[in-house]
C-alpha cells in the first residue's frame, strides 16, 4: 500500500511539474485544490503534498491564507537561473570531460544522435515535435556532465534546467542552424577532451538562448 501511495504521488508530481514547465499551467494561475483533484485523479492530501514539494523548488508559490499559485516569471528571475546554470553546468562539464569513459562516451553520442535528429526537422521548419525537442535537449546536456562525479551538483542542475527550460519554452522556439551548430561543437569537443572549447561553447550556448528570451518577455 505504502509503494502505491508513493507511486501515485509521484506521478501526480511529474505531471504538475511538466505541465508548469510546458505552460499547461500557466504563470500566476491560482491552484484550486478541488480543480486539481478532478483534473490530477489524486487526492488532497496527495496534492499539498506535491505542492509543497514544487514550492520548494520553486515552481510554485505558496502564500499565506491565499493558497497555491504557479510561480510568475520575470527577467529578473530568468538572469538569475541562467547565472546559476552556467556556473554549475560549466564547470560540470570540465569534470565530466576529464572523468568519462568510454560509457560514458557512448551515452553521449546516443543523445547526441537523438537531438540531431529532431533539429534537422527543426531546422527545415518541422516544429511538430516541440516536447521531444527539449526532452532530447536536457538528455544531450546531462550526457555531457553525467561523468563530473557530483551527485549534488547534478541534482541541484535538474532543478534549475527544468526553471531554465520553463521560460525557453513559453516564450522561445528553436534558434536554429545557430544552436543546432553550437550543439554539434559541445559534442565534438567533448569527444574531443576539450574543456576550455566545451566550457566556452557552453556559456555562449545558455547566453544566446537568455539574450533572446529576455528580449521576448515582457517588462
Amino acid at each position: 500500500m505504502v509503494s502505491k501511495l508513493n507511486s501515485v504521488g509521484s506521478s501526480t508530481y511529474q505531471r504538475l511539474k511538466n505541465d508548469i514547465i510546458f505552460g499547461v499551467l500557466e504563470p500566476g494561475r491560482k491552484l484550486k485544490l478541488n480543480a486539481l483533484r478532478d483534473q490530477y485523479e489524486a487526492s488532497l492530501s496527495t496534492l499539498r503534498e506535491t505542492l509543497n514539494r514544487l514550492s520548494s523548488e520553486g515552481f510554485v508559490a505558496a502564500e499565506e491564507q491565499r493558497g497555491f499559485f504557479v510561480t510568475p516569471i520575470s527577467k529578473t528571475d530568468l538572469n538569475e537561473v541562467a547565472t546559476m546554470r552556467i556556473l554549475l553546468e560549466c564547470f560540470a562539464i570540465e569534470e565530466s570531460i576529464k572523468a568519462g569513459d568510454a560509457d560514458w562516451e557512448g551515452d553521449l553520442v546516443a543523445a547526441h544522435h537523438k537531438l540531431r535528429r529532431v533539429e534537422d526537422r527543426m531546422v527545415l521548419g518541422d516544429y511538430s515535435d516541440k516536447e521531444l525537442w527539449k526532452r532530447y535537449d536536457w538528455e544531450f546536456h546531462l550526457a555531457l556532465i553525467q561523468a563530473c562525479n557530483n551527485k549534488n551538483l547534478l541534482a541541484l542542475h535538474a532543478v534549475l534546467y527544468d526553471k531554465y527550460l520553463r521560460y525557453m519554452i513559453l516564450v522561445v522556439t528553436f534558434r536554429g542552424k545557430e544552436a543546432f551548430d553550437e550543439h554539434r561543437t559541445l559534442f565534438n569537443a567533448a569527444l574531443g577532451r576539450d574543456t576550455m572549447l566545451a566550457s566556452d561553447t557552453l556559456r555562449q550556448h545558455v547566453n544566446l538562448s537568455l539574450l533572446q528570451t529576455l528580449d521576448a518577455l515582457p517588462d
